[in-house]
């Protein structure tokens, strides 16, 4: 064990230091911990809000525009957005989480992973392929409290 690090109430808590052990131990994390920001891609209507909301400007997007055939005789051909490139450049971004909280079509989320640290800035810079990889480590969201009513916008 270690040497003491501090005395509460009379018990001397011992603790080893906390990266030693990391690369061969993986570190529990809080529940709610941010780590990377993950893609949910068919979700993505290439909206721009993530992109205009970033007060680091590190979200690129690119995008065309595709004719949608009308869904009913007299209907009016429309057209959608289609995803070209969805890029984050890590080197620049704050953590802050304002491009999560804005998305309104939940495509963006915290995936805990931590480990993707790289030694040329320009390696930083993630595409869809890779953030879309992150998306499989995003846990679940937690449970309810108990006790609690159901949601406003639920049928009761």
């Amino acid at each position: 064990m270690g040497e003491p690090v501090s005395v509460v109430d009379g018990l001397a808590l011992l603790r080893a230091a906390a990266a030693a052990r990391y690369p061969d131990v993986q570190p529990e994390l809080p529940a709610r911990s941010r780590g990377v920001i993950a893609l949910f891609e068919e979700n993505c209507t290439v909206c721009m809000l993530c992109a205009r909301e970033c007060p680091a400007w590190c979200i690129h997007l690119e995008s065309h525009k595709e004719p949608v055939p009308p869904t009913h005789e007299g209907g009016r051909p429309r057209t959608r957005n289609v995803l070209d490139r969805f890029a984050i450049d890590f080197a620049l971004c704050l953590y802050c989480g304002i491009c999560v909280e804005v998305c309104p079509f939940d495509a963006l989320f915290w995936s805990p992973e931590f480990a993707y640290a790289a030694t040329d800035p320009a390696d930083l810079v993630h595409e869809r392929d890779r953030l879309r990889e992150w998306m499989w480590t995003v846990p679940a969201p937690p449970p309810w409290d108990e006790g609690a009513g159901p949601a406003p916008e639920e049928p009761g």
